[in-house]
């Protein structure tokens, strides 16, 4: 048996890398598994919504994306609202592939030092009182492994849900669809998806360089196809049989298959064995939601679980895990399925798709769908108060003047993954002094006033207001002891 680690993290795809490097920012032993041998290059997540954008890059890791545009994800279901109406923009990053954000994380966690180990494939978990026995089957044999933590970012069917023994209660595949991406043909672009007699849909997106991303939906495929059966002439007679194009010729760079079934685990932690990412939620592909709500599943879980290894964890915080992000996997697959019905209905749908459209073209409903779309919406629960911003996210763009001149945004704050005080009065600070191993005090001035005030303001390392100077019931003191725990008073790493 090899030696104890503080963290495995199961699945190296977005989720599992974003989380590894949150836990590394902290000082976590961390190391990653994952069954297969090299990333496939497959891009099942063309971008993410505005709220994982911001998550990347309160981390400083959007230029590591390279070249990538923001567009308006101004639909729901495919009924268009206009995104220019609203206070705050919510545009999200488009024809992004998930294998170009897969490099950029795995880039990152080099710099880190988080080492990947492939071809590992997780066959058994033995939780003792020490921490998780981990078996796998490697390159080079069996083996095993320990660690304090295992979370399992390990994709929809997950195996660390499974051998936990976590229910995952859902909704079983009634439609399947068919995905590909090709070159040597151009078919008619059609981004958003266009609705087709019957219940079908085809979706054509150009991703430049001669690439296209085909996505069929059609009620005559296998509610539950085999990915691993499935042929390009299989997807080029579907889609000639649809549209009356030939795609006969193309060079397909990979294909997949999928049902539309939905599952919430029931649990996002069992003891000392987590879930985030697909594996505690899964849903159908669908504007990259899962994908976005796992990067914050990532953000949310890594500071909480680093903070419990390191022991300064205040009673109760890891629980915090499940008690905010399985309400938004619950959210999540009821948003997914309601836009799918939408998305996906027949001429009947016609009329709900109309007063849907004429809904959306009020201000107040744009703004309470675009929250949904965009993850801007999320609130936590972090107390009492009246100030609007109090458990919302902070917006990251808000700049200030720091004492020594320096003007920064408060995203730029947050790339060390530690949590922010913002204060524009030093003597307000002075609660935090003893916490500066996990917290950074920031005094200055706006550069433009909040409205309303923020004479103070406690930010999360996962970018979310904890706190605020005025609009908060509790002093700030309560606010530190409940998110930061108190300086110098280690608690055991298993609680």
């Amino acid at each position: 048996m090899m030696k104890t680690n503080d963290v495995i993290v199961v699945g190296a795809g977005p989720v599992g890398l974003m989380l590894a490097g949150e836990l590394r920012l902290h000082g976590v032993d961390v190391i990653v598994y994952d069954r297969l041998a090299a990333p496939t290059g497959e891009s099942r997540a063309l971008g993410f919504n505005r709220r994982a954008a911001e998550t990347l890059g309160q981390r400083g890791l959007l230029p590591r994306l390279g070249e990538f545009r923001w567009g308006p994800m101004g639909h729901f279901g495919g009924v268009r609202f206009d995104l220019g109406m609203l206070d705050e923009d919510h545009s999200g990053v488009l024809g992004l592939s998930q294998a170009r954000t897969e490099e950029a994380l795995s880039g990152w966690l080099a710099g880190l030092g988080v080492p990947v180990r492939r071809g590992h494939e997780v066959t058994a978990l033995r939780e003792t009182p020490e921490g998780v026995v981990v078996s796998f089957a490697g390159p080079d044999g069996p083996g095993e492994e320990t660690a304090a933590y295992v979370v399992g970012c390990d994709g929809a069917g997950s195996t660390v849900r499974a051998l936990a023994g976590i229910p995952a209660p859902g909704w079983e595949s009634t439609r399947g669809m068919y995905t590909a991406e090709i070159t040597g043909v151009a078919p008619r672009p059609r981004p958003i998806g266009e609705r087709l007699p019957g219940g079908s849909m085809v979706v054509c997106t150009p991703l430049g360089g001669g690439r296209f991303r085909i996505v069929i939906h059609d009620p005559a495929l296998p509610a539950r196809p085999d990915p691993g059966s499935l042929t390009f002439d299989q997807v080029a007679a579907a889609w000639r049989r649809l549209t009356g194009e030939s795609i006969d010729t193309a060079e397909p760079h990979w294909l997949w298959a999928c049902g539309n079934s939905a599952a919430l685990a029931e649990e996002y932690r069992r003891g000392r064995v987590l879930l985030a990412g697909d594996a505690a939620h899964e849903i159908p592909p669908l504007a990259a939601w899962g994908l976005s709500a796992g990067l914050q599943d990532a953000a949310n879980l890594g500071w909480k679980l680093a903070a419990t290894v390191k022991g300064w964890a205040p009673e109760g915080l890891l629980d915090t895990y499940h008690a905010e992000r399985h309400p938004v996997g619950r959210a999540l697959i009821r948003n997914a399925r309601a836009a799918a019905k939408i998305y996906l209905g027949e001429a009947a749908m016609d009329p709900v798709r109309e007063v849907m459209g004429e809904l959306l073209a009020h201000k107040a409903a744009a703004e309470q769908v675009a929250g949904v779309v965009s993850g801007l919406g999320i609130r936590y629960d972090v107390g009492k108060g009246d100030h609007p911003l109090l458990g919302l996210r902070m917006p990251p763009h808000h700049e200030l003047t720091l004492t020594d001149g320096t003007r920064t945004r408060v995203a730029d704050l947050l790339h060390t993954g530690h949590g922010l005080l913002i204060t524009t009065d030093p003597a307000l600070a002075h609660p935090a002094h003893d916490l500066t191993d996990r917290l950074h005090i920031a005094t200055g001035t706006w550069t433009t006033d909040p409205d309303p005030a923020l004479h103070a303001v406690l930010v999360r390392p996962d970018g979310y207001v904890a706190w605020t100077s005025p609009g908060t019931t509790d002093d700030l003191t309560t606010a530190l002891d409940r998110w930061f725990g108190t300086a110098n008073a280690p608690q055991p790493a298993g609680r």
